[in-house]
């Protein structure tokens, strides 16, 4: 829909600039059911604790929630190990990566972000003023070398997702360290660690090392993905003193709901349940990888809950999402992030990941046919 703008009800400069994010589909009109793998949604759904926590929270309705998420931040820190008055909680991590623009870029700076990085990174920046700076990577692979290139003294922050969306590739701790080293002093680090817990081996600490180690570097983290708490809008930071402090002098005050906090306490604590989902996603990522790979549709090496598909060419990517659609499958084009070729595919159950190759494999063999 195109709006006329006011005359004299003008918003500030860049807002009207924004192309606003647009979420992965939900729905196919008329079919009678669908299988979702647009939005990386955790296919099993919450912890059975998230879920009884949060109806034992419906008592309290009347009451406001804790302003200062105290046993939401105590659980997050004893489970991962983090002290507790170095996390701010938001309504999903969008609203953390919000507050930091908002603390530390505005008219004249820079906001670095990768060229197949989060849509949100460049709002969140034209958001506040700021002028964001699209830096390129190599092999879908965010290159430290080039986002240094890109730095300078107007350079406030450098966002990053680690493992990336829509690629899920995956930055070594080593690359990161050098990343946060040589940033100009004035510069953030901002590592978006949404898809931290699908990455499994003993080297990756999703940059809390950083955290620890320096005041430059902060990780967001999200329970939309694999604590399956989308609908809830809950995310967490961890930073060093000063940045935490900032963002709370501002943050809204009740910015999370008592049913978020009694539901996102109890899934940070639920540890079995979090890695049941991480190892299960390994091996339906990994099934689904080699289908799609064996059709004719190979996959970037992905670190997360879902996969980055090559059709070859836009046309044959955008026939290839219609085909499936038409069987009650709704995936992500990823023309908006530069990958028109490409279509993501969310890792949903067994029924889903193997109703997604067999008609991914279908549509390669008609259209090798028709060839």
């Amino acid at each position: 829909m195109t709006v006329k703008p006011h005359p004299t009800l003008i918003p500030q400069p860049g807002i009207l600039d924004i192309a606003a994010y647009v979420g992965g589909e939900s729905a196919i009109p008329g079919a009678n059911r669908v299988i979702k793998l647009s939005s990386n949604e955790n296919p099993l759904g919450p912890s059975p604790r998230a879920t009884e926590a949060m109806t034992g929270a419906l008592g309290k309705l009347a009451a406001y929630p804790d302003g200062g998420h105290a046993a939401l931040r105590r659980a997050i820190g004893e489970v991962q190990g983090l002290d507790p008055a170095r996390i701010l909680c938001g309504n999903g991590s969008d609203e953390c990566l919000a507050l930091i623009a908002q603390a530390y870029a505005g008219p004249g700076d820079e906001v670095i972000h990768t060229e197949h990085g989060f849509g949100l990174y460049k709002i969140n920046a034209q958001m506040v003023g700021a002028t964001p700076v699209q830096v390129g990577e190599t092999d879908l692979t965010t290159d430290v070398d080039k986002i240094l290139a890109a730095c300078n003294e107007r350079t406030r922050i450098v966002f990053i997702a680690n493992p990336n969306n829509p690629t899920g590739t995956l930055v070594g701790r080593a690359e990161l360290a050098r990343l946060a080293e040589n940033l100009p002093p004035r510069a953030l680090l901002v590592i978006d660690g949404a898809y931290a817990e699908f990455v499994r081996g003993a080297d990756f600490d999703a940059g809390i090392g950083l955290v620890e180690s320096r005041e430059n570097v902060v990780v967001t983290r999200t329970y939309s993905k694999i604590h399956g708490l989308a609908a809830l809008r809950i995310g967490w930071m961890y930073g060093p003193d000063h940045v935490i402090d900032a963002l709370n002098r501002f943050r809204p005050p009740f910015n999370l709901n008592a049913l978020a906090l009694a539901a996102g306490e109890a899934a940070m604590r639920d540890v079995d349940y979090v890695e049941r989902c991480s190892v299960l996603n390994e091996v339906w990522r990994d099934w689904l990888s080699r289908r799609l790979t064996e059709a004719g549709a190979p996959c970037t090496m992905s670190h997360a809950n879902f996969l980055l598909a090559d059709f070859g060419t836009r046309e044959r990517a955008e026939a290839a999402d219609a085909f499936l659609k038409a069987r009650g499958l709704i995936v992500r084009r990823t023309a908006s992030y530069g990958l028109p070729e490409r279509l993501r595919i969310s890792i949903g159950d067994e029924e889903g990941c193997r109703a997604v190759a067999a008609s991914v494999a279908e549509f390669m063999t008609r259209e090798g046919a028709s060839a």
